[in-house]
């Protein structure tokens, strides 16, 4: 039978720690979330390795180096309600849930929203609240947020969302550049966001994120 649990602590020393990420909210959380049963069954014995694991429809769980340094970047605290965009099986919902006050999570695939309800069933985390809808559309209901992160990538970043996003909120996504991508770390001030680049990573681009591409004749 898998040692799951050790597999968890050998994910932690040998892809988060060595990342830079120390805080002890984020390592403890990792060392509690079960992510093997946030992916299909046929694919838990891979739930552990150190890249982007596939879901369905060109969906990825992000690698837990990039997750873990994207929730380091955001610096998430108890006192802050985090928007998870394409929430997948609900994995990062799981894991932010146990540093942030609350967390909604947003997903529009409806397998995968399946999914993630049986997943924050199985390991207590419930009280994500789990929004099914357009990805690019947000949660309107229970903005404004304090931060929000984009589980995969994006070309860029809609205007609803910067509305959503408290005055100084934080925002992480990954920019992708065809194969190349960085994330980055966005800060709301007034209409916008001030963005800046923090590490390299890379993932498929979310339903709705990809620019519109004009043709010149």
């Amino acid at each position: 039978m898998t040692d799951f649990a050790a597999r968890r602590r050998t994910m932690v020393d040998t892809q988060v720690r060595p990342s830079d990420v120390t805080k002890f909210p984020i390592i403890d959380s990792m060392l509690h979330v079960p992510r093997e049963k946030f992916v299909p069954d046929t694919k838990a014995e891979a739930a552990y390795i150190g890249e982007n694991l596939s879901l369905d429809d060109g969906r990825v769980l992000l690698d837990p180096r990039t997750l873990a340094k994207m929730i380091d970047a955001l610096d998430i605290t108890s006192d802050d309600l985090v928007l998870d965009i394409g929430c997948g099986t609900g994995y990062s919902s799981a894991v932010i849930l146990r540093m942030a006050q609350a967390v909604v999570a947003v997903e529009q695939d409806e397998a995968l929203a399946r999914a993630a309800e049986a997943a924050f069933a199985q390991t207590g985390s419930e009280t994500v609240v789990l929004h099914k809808g357009k990805l690019t559309e947000g949660a309107t209901e229970h903005a404004p947020y304090d931060v929000i992160l984009l589980q995969g990538g994006i070309e860029s970043f809609p205007q609803a969302l910067v509305g959503q996003l408290s005055d100084a909120g934080r925002v992480a996504a990954v920019f992708m550049d065809g194969a190349l991508g960085v994330v980055r770390l966005g800060l709301r001030k007034g209409d916008h966001i001030v963005w800046r680049d923090i590490f390299n990573a890379a993932a498929p681009v979310l339903p709705g994120f990809s620019k519109d591409h004009e043709f010149t004749f």
